[in-house]
């Protein structure tokens, strides 16, 4: 199997969660569209800074990735979550933003691919790279 379908499948397997909400792609996320409702955006993705490329690296360099997206969001709103399925789970956060400029922060961390929501729709997963 090709990397790149073993990584959709990995993708389409994993939860998200952010606080007590979780969102699986492919569904909606009434919880989630709430968090979107109380922050008055359309939109919002999940976004990861360890493991670039889908690479798995040692936790310390991952903490500091995940404390360098947070200083990326000091402006925005945004809830602490995790994603993942099986063994392999990492921090993420879940942005009241547009996929578009999450696109641009997901590739700065050098991220594959990113989770994108919009309030009513169904959870979505966009390739990066």
């Amino acid at each position: 199997m090709k990397r790149a379908e073993q990584l959709f499948r990995a993708y389409r397997a994993s939860c998200y969660f952010a606080g007590a909400h979780a969102a699986r792609i492919g569904s909606r996320a009434p919880g989630l569209d709430a968090q979107l409702r109380g922050w008055r955006v359309p939109e919002g993705v999940f976004i990861a800074a360890g493991n670039p490329f889908s690479r798995r690296k040692p936790e310390g360099w991952n903490a500091r990735c995940h404390r360098a997206l947070r200083k990326h969001l000091r402006r925005l709103p945004y809830v602490e979550g995790k994603g993942g399925a099986g063994r392999w789970w990492e921090a993420h956060c879940f942005i009241g933003m547009d996929a578009r400029r999450g696109a641009v922060l997901a590739r700065r961390f050098r991220q594959m691919a990113m989770v994108a929501l919009r309030r009513g729709g169904r959870a979505r997963l966009i390739w990066i790279f």
